[in-house]
């Protein structure tokens, strides 16, 4: 009797010991993970951290002189430090974006996909995969300058080496060509895993050669040569209409909502008004789009001071159209590729049509694609101070100051735009901590953790500074 207790005892206690044990075990994380799943991811990453307006994170609105702030106005007066955001925008991109499409590319291309899948659906995979990679890494040279890229997501290079800007740049354009050729219109890719265009490859070459047309004159002022070769032969492949556009629409319930939704209604708080610089330039050239920009406030449209302390409920605030949960985020549209074919047949690329003829082609899209009409196009396009012929300065003022109005929603867009065509005028608050940012410094940490790498990098690129003017950015 006293044998069988103490075996009962014994596995009493093993089965015990067992059930413990499953306590360990996360049973609601999968073992092992997709890379269609990492993928979904990256690209939700992304595009949230280009889209939204939470002051830690992203603060292109604010540089453009889109928005200010109504109580906190460290961001408009150009105080990075306080909130690290340089830090916020390099781990969220390397981290959250870089590294797992890198473990996505990595998966896709040790899976073997049964069924009818054509190994172009595969190769399709991986063209789309390094496409967003190179629209990652391009956003980071444009924000930083040098970076790391050779030796980045590596684990076996904790303290990776920074790579000289242009040199990357080239590069990533090379690997987009790789891409471009590489994939096939008439196989599929991702499907319902990819929220930008849903596995359609052939809206994914127009997206390429699209960021590559953007990336080639980049390049314009530096290597006139290579950036024309570059934009005449991205120019056949680019978006013709809005229906191309890189987009991706959210939902309608958190947390897969807009996050100017999150940061402009969820959170309660009234943070930005826009400001008198957009408003004022829109209510004189009489612009249709200022109903889908702005809110009125005593039947006009009143922007605040810009770095002021502004109160909310006095001035115009964000349209409600934009603050909806499910508007789209987006990347690059129509409207800018119009803009940008208008400046290269401006520098003499050959790319169809003349500089005039996109101009007014990216003026209607934006418009349209906002929600006005062609005939609001036309008789905007009407006023002396818009048309192409009659506008005021240079085509880089021309150009640079409808780009920037067509880019309201797309910050960071906007301000690399100002920094490339130095328009329109913008001027720094009186507040401000320096003069407007043309770069992100680099991120504490790496100063902290790679500071040989990070001290060659500054001194490469001519000081760790907002000043310092990146290798494309000459005038």
């Amino acid at each position: 009797m006293k044998k069988i207790l103490a075996l009962f005892l014994v596995l009493l206690m093993f089965s015990a010991c067992k059930k413990l044990g499953d306590l360990n075990k996360n049973t609601k994380d999968p073992i092992t993970v997709t890379g269609e799943s990492l993928f979904t991811g990256a690209q939700k990453n992304l595009f949230d951290q280009m889209v939204n307006s939470n002051v830690n994170n992203n603060v292109f609105r604010l540089f453009a002189q889109y928005w200010t702030e109504t109580t906190y106005t460290d961001e408009s007066n150009y105080n990075l430090t306080t909130r690290t955001i340089p830090d916020n925008h390099w781990d969220i991109l390397y981290r959250d974006v870089l590294k797992d499409l890198d473990e996505s590319k990595k998966i896709v291309t040790t899976t073997t996909y049964g069924g009818d899948a054509s190994p172009n659906v595969k190769t399709n995979r991986l063209a789309i995969i390094e496409i967003l990679e190179v629209y990652t890494y391009a956003v980071l040279v444009e924000t930083f300058g040098d970076i790391p890229y050779s030796e980045s997501l590596n684990i076996d290079k904790p303290l990776p080496k920074y790579d000289d800007g242009k040199t990357v740049y080239k590069d990533l354009i090379s690997r987009l060509n790789v891409a471009i050729a590489s994939m096939d219109p008439n196989n599929g890719s991702f499907t319902d895993a990819d929220n930008m265009y849903q596995g359609d490859v052939s809206l994914w070459i127009k997206f390429a050669n699209s960021l590559k047309l953007r990336m080639g004159l980049i390049l314009a002022d530096v290597d006139n040569t290579y950036a024309q070769t570059v934009v005449e032969s991205a120019a056949p492949g680019v978006f013709a209409s809005n229906g191309d556009n890189a987009r991706l629409v959210y939902l309608s319930a958190q947390p897969n909502t807009n996050p100017i939704y999150d940061d402009l209604v969820a959170s309660g708080r009234h943070d930005f008004v826009p400001t008198s610089v957009i408003v004022d330039m829109m209510n004189t050239l009489n612009d249709p789009r200022r109903p889908f920009y702005f809110t009125q406030i005593d039947g006009a449209y009143l922007g605040g001071v810009y770095g002021a302390s502004n109160d909310f409920t006095s001035y115009s605030h964000v349209s409600d159209m934009i603050q909806q949960p499910t508007f789209e985020g987006m990347l690059i549209d129509y409207a800018e590729v119009e803009f940008l074919l208008a400046e290269a047949a401006a520098r003499g690329y050959a790319v169809g049509g003349t500089a005039e003829s996109h101009y007014d082609a990216g003026i209607t899209a934006s418009i349209t694609y906002w929600g006005g009409t062609s005939a609001d196009a036309a008789t905007y396009l009407s006023n002396p101070a818009v048309a192409y012929t009659t506008a005021a300065g240079t085509y880089q003022q021309k150009i640079g100051t409808q780009i920037w109005l067509a880019l309201y929603n797309n910050g960071f867009e906007a301000w690399t735009a100002w920094r490339k065509y130095d328009f329109p005028a913008l001027v720094a608050p009186p507040d401000a901590a320096s003069d407007i940012p043309v770069r992100y410094f680099y991120p504490i940490e790496e100063q902290t953790l790679n500071g040989t790498n990070w001290a060659s990098a500054a001194s490469a690129i001519g000081g760790d500074v907002v000043s310092t003017k990146l290798f494309w950015d000459k005038f």
